[in-house]
């Protein structure tokens, strides 16, 4: 710079050199000051990207943990309904067993079966949640009804076990708009929490009322309690008080997820209140009165197929025993062992059953338009090689072979209720979820038939 200033200056004077000294001083400053303060900022911001990286690894971690604690819970309560349910079927195929034996060993596998299925459930409803497809049809309902299904649910297993149920329902708090399939699995969810933690003797108290322009439910229990250090983790995913081989208590851990996300969806709020452990438990909801309607991937979609969409195998009631004498249903699946079991079940009510183990087969015996052939109503697979469900029943409806429109149930191992849209599209009236309920399946038989409303 000095050099410059000369080479355009040939006759300073002393003052002028001092001042273009300075100003050189000056400016080597400045330089230094900025690449100091530049050489800190870099190492600042390196420093906040590696305690950044850092914090996100340690949660990658805590996260894969957990999803590995899961799959390893997963894994247990799979195969401990299993075991259960093999051992059983081991028993009974023994020779010499006592009809004792066989009342025992049928309630077993039963009650093992409906708890996976119910595994099943929370775990589909939690991929539901995660990718956004979990859907509501909001309809104005009574809220004491889906309380009440609730509790003669759990209502057997309380009085075994000598738990006390009290309920306390203010009938002015009975009428809202949601969906009452969903808000039944709400109430079984927390009424089930209830009863698990509860010990024999205990009690577990429900209560409904008006909180403003809210509705107010709470299920308390006098069981275990919840720590304060699980408290404020209680209605997150993958995260259970015990996950060790020893821990005392069954499940997933998912279904006050599902509980949290459900209420939340209904615009509602649901809080979890403990003194600590040994000192139960409450948890309240609030909904809103008049719910606001809130489907994540299609707000504007509803679809009547809901209602037919399980939320629990054990809230399905097999109280009532539907016959369906002199009906003649046409059942099709490629499966030998289901094909036997839907002929056992339904002549078990007595109707009269024709089998086929393809859609081509069933075509033809479709095909033949004598009256002895003509079935009332037909009961097909979804999931078969070659030509599957949708396939036969579109063929079906194409051909017209029946006078008039074929009853049809289409039966799926498919269960979501978009799974139930595509049957009604194919032509299907009627969309029974496997494990197939026999009560439902009946009655859905009966009603296409013109037997029940």
């Amino acid at each position: 710079m000095l050099r410059l200033w000369r080479d355009s200056n040939p006759n300073p004077d002393h003052h002028d050199l001092n001042d273009v000294t300075r100003f050189n001083e000056s400016i080597d400053q400045s330089l230094t000051y900025a690449v100091h303060g530049f050489k800190e900022q870099v190492e600042r911001n390196r420093e906040t990207l590696v305690a950044n990286e850092k914090a996100a690894r340690v949660e990658a971690e805590t996260a894969n943990r957990a999803k590995d604690m899961f799959l390893a819970t997963l894994s247990h309560e799979m195969r401990t309904p299993l075991n259960a349910i093999v051992g059983w079927i081991t028993i009974l195929r023994m020779e010499g067993h006592s009809e004792a034996n066989l009342a025992e060993g049928l309630d077993v596998i039963e009650r093992n079966t409906k708890a996976q299925v119910q595994l099943i459930e929370d775990v589909l409803d939690v991929s539901r949640i995660v990718s956004g497809k979990l859907r509501l049809d909001i309809r104005e309902c009574d809220l004491i009804d889906t309380i009440n299904a609730g509790i003669d649910v759990i209502r057997p297993t309380a009085e075994a076990r000598d738990i006390s149920l009290d309920v306390q329902l203010d009938p002015g708090a009975r009428h809202a708009s949601f969906d009452a399939a969903r808000m039944q699995q709400v109430v079984w969810n927390l009424l089930s929490n209830a009863l698990k933690f509860t010990s024999k003797g205990g009690t577990i108290l429900v209560t409904l009322g008006r909180e403003r322009s809210n509705l107010r439910m709470t299920v308390s229990d006098n069981g275990q309690g919840i720590s304060p250090e699980l408290l404020p983790y209680v209605f997150e995913r993958f995260r259970q008080a015990d996950s060790s081989t020893r821990r005392t208590f069954g499940g997933l851990g998912l279904g006050l997820s599902i509980v949290k996300h459900l209420t939340e969806m209904h615009g509602g709020t649901v809080e979890a209140q403990s003194a600590g452990e040994g000192q139960g438990a409450t948890f309240i909801v609030r909904l809103p009165i008049k719910a606001v309607r809130f489907d994540e991937s299609d707000a504007g979609d509803s679809s009547s197929e809901n209602d037919d969409e399980p939320v629990s195998p054990a809230i399905t009631s097999n109280s009532t025993r539907v016959r369906l004498d002199g009906l003649h249903v046409l059942v099709v699946d490629d499966e030998a062992d289901a094909r036997r079991m839907l002929l056992k079940v339904l002549e078990g009510v007595g109707a009269r059953v024709t089998t086929a183990a393809s859609a081509t087969e069933a075509l033809a015996i479709l095909a033949d338009g004598t009256e002895t052939n003509r079935p009332d109503v037909l009961v097909s697979d979804v999931g078969m090689p070659d030509q599957n469900g949708y396939d036969l029943i579109r063929e079906v409806r194409r051909r017209g072979h029946h006078p008039e429109v074929l009853p049809a149930v289409a039966l799926t191992a498919f269960a979501h209720h978009d799974d139930a849209n595509q049957a009604a599209l194919a032509g299907f009236q009627v969309h029974v979820p496997k494990p197939v309920s026999v009560h439902e399946l009946t009655a859905a038989i009966s009603r296409l038939a013109g037997r029940t409303d």
